[in-house]
């Protein structure tokens, strides 16, 4: 245990260095930079958590976006997630489907979804199902791609011998091509866990309306110049992609890190 606790101190003490650093040279840029009366357009450090965290206002209003934000996330992640490994799934079957699908996930990631957001709002509204479909169109790329690469990692002569025990589809997929792309998986639904809490802010923020999420609550601040909450809002969506990432690494390094190297350390 003590050596645990030592491994993470450790770990924590560079990050912690380089936040001093960006810390001091954001007071420097504020007190030795910028004039006194353009100091609004970066406040310094302790007014930004001073504003954003400990006015119950604003505290409030960022907390409740905050939650609906990582609502959207984590839904739209699910779906994607539940589409993205059924069509890797189904892609390492046979290669004529995997060239028949595999262009359209690259469409997934291709497309232009600024240009989306607007005709997505119009066919599905402009509340949370519309901000679910922006985050799935985000995050669903990662997921494919990774886990087909997982699926077909799988020894050739393992396929062989199960060949020689005609083995089923099902089988083949349960009890080798599952398991060896885990590591895989893990790596995409890290990757997408992040885009997922992108797309469920830009989605907010250009659709503008029905419940406020962190890329409304964003787009009020910056348009009426509020700083401070800005900036904080800004933070804690940059918390919440760090939360996520971090939760989907533990979850990888626990359930494969003990036999996948990439997962190891």
């Amino acid at each position: 245990m003590g050596q645990m606790i030592r491994n993470y101190i450790y770990r924590a003490i560079p990050p912690i260095l380089v936040l001093l650093f960006v810390v001091g040279i954001h007071y420097y840029i504020t007190y030795g930079v910028l004039d006194p009366t353009r100091r609004f357009l970066l406040p310094p450090p302790h007014s930004i958590i001073y504003e954003g965290f400990f006015v119950p206002k604003h505290r409030d209003e960022i907390f409740r976006s905050l939650l609906l934000t990582t609502k959207v996330s984590l839904i739209g992640l699910g779906i994607a997630y539940l589409i993205g490994f059924s069509t890797a799934l189904l892609m390492s079957q046979a290669k004529w489907i995997e060239r028949s699908l595999y262009p359209w996930a690259v469409f997934t990631q291709t497309v232009p979804i600024l240009a989306l957001v607007p005709i997505i709002g119009f066919w599905f509204g402009f509340d949370i199902q519309a901000r679910i479909i922006v985050v799935v169109i985000i995050s669903i790329f990662p997921i494919i791609i990774n886990t087909l690469t997982g699926l077909l990692s799988a020894s050739r002569y393992l396929h062989d011998l199960l060949t020689l025990h005609k083995a089923s589809r099902w089988t083949r997929a349960t009890k080798l091509m599952i398991p060896y792309a885990l590591p895989d998986m893990f790596t995409g639904l890290r990757t997408a866990a992040g885009l997922a809490i992108i797309g469920s802010i830009v989605g907010d923020f250009f659709f503008g309306r029905g419940s406020p999420g962190l890329g409304m609550l964003l787009k009020v601040y910056s348009s009426r110049l509020r700083t401070e909450e800005l900036l904080s809002a800004t933070f804690v969506a940059c918390v919440l992609g760090v939360v996520v990432f971090w939760c989907f690494s533990y979850l990888g390094r626990r359930l494969v890190g003990h036999w996948s190297e990439a997962w190891s350390s």
